[in-house]
């Protein structure tokens, strides 16, 4: 028997009609339920439930409830859920690991092994081991807090007069929380690395006090000429300092900002022509999600490179 004629990606091309007209249907019927179709054409008498919300959103995450006085907003209940899916699917994927692993062990070997490769290209095979665990860490939930918001009706849910769900990564106290914790691992694998000695970056007076004690001791002009290359290193001092403040600053603000402005473009794009134009914006937030969890642990990565190897680096 002759072997019968496909269509395009496999199907036939009655099927490809189909799905054709139906894509079509849904684009109309998505324009015409939306204000936009709406005051270009007039009301057509669709059914209401089509319709979505005109969004208004509120920076500030709402409490819910509160446990042992502490208040408990939708922002945390879904960074939560994150950290749940997190552990879940990591003990499903490890409780039976297999030789020839299969699609869901081999995607997350493939993404570990890729932050893993990272760590080791940017900080070597020894450091890199030991800043993997808290690398991959805040990839995965930066990435992970990002990706479960974009899943249809996360925000659909109601708790009393707020929504149930938030993505965690809209709440500026999410971020900051993150960048915190960048910090403090950057600051403690370098007292751990270099010891006291690491604090000079920020405390570098030595040389002014050892001046202003030569002018005292009579010898002026040699105490002098050191006060100008004193005050030089307790003013890189300064700015060593204020740089690992707004470094703070500077992840909190980029992830809340990005993330946050990608929410308020999904509804308004999904206000304006319901279930059709929020869709090529989906794809545009999952590849936004990927590239700030990239660079918040990439730049993590890199600062405490430079923080275990600065002191090595100015000696060459």
């Amino acid at each position: 028997m002759a072997e019968r004629k496909r269509g395009c990606l496999g199907c036939s091309f009655p099927i490809l009609i189909i799905i054709a007209i139906v894509t079509l249907a849904i684009v109309v019927i998505g324009f015409l339920a939306g204000p936009l179709g709406e005051k270009m054409i007039g009301d057509v008498g669709l059914p209401s439930w089509l319709n979505v919300p005109a969004p208004d959103p509120h920076l500030p995450a709402p409490v819910l409830f509160h446990v042992f006085g502490l208040p408990i907003t939708n922002t945390i209940i879904a960074g939560w859920i994150t950290v749940v899916f997190l552990v879940v699917i990591s003990y499903v994927i490890t409780r039976r690991m297999k030789i020839v692993p299969g699609r869901l062990q081999a995607a997350f070997e493939f993404l570990l092994g890729w932050v893993f490769d990272l760590c080791k290209s940017v900080a070597g095979e020894e450091n890199g081991r030991r800043f993997f665990p808290v690398i991959v860490t805040i990839f995965l939930f930066v990435l992970f807090n990002a990706w479960l918001s974009l899943i249809p009706g996360f925000g659909s849910i109601l708790f009393g007069h707020h929504e149930l769900l938030r993505g965690a990564n809209t709440d500026i106290n999410t971020p900051l929380a993150i960048a915190l914790v960048s910090f403090a691992f950057v600051e403690y694998y370098g007292l751990k690395t270099l010891g006291v000695k690491y604090l000079r970056k920020f405390v570098n007076v030595g040389v002014f006090f050892g001046s202003v004690g030569k002018v005292f001791k009579g010898k002026a002009k040699e105490g002098l000429s050191g006060l100008f290359s004193g005050f030089v290193d307790v003013f890189v001092g300064a700015l060593e300092t204020l740089s690992e403040l707004i470094r703070i600053v500077s992840f909190t603000f980029r992830l809340f900002g990005n993330m946050t402005a990608g929410e308020i473009l999904l509804l308004i794009a999904a206000f304006l022509v319901p279930w059709v134009l929020a869709l090529p914006f989906y794809g545009l937030e999952l590849l936004i999600g990927f590239v700030q969890a990239f660079i918040f642990s990439g730049l993590t990565l890199v600062f405490v490179t430079m923080a275990v190897t600065s002191h090595a680096a100015e000696s060459h």
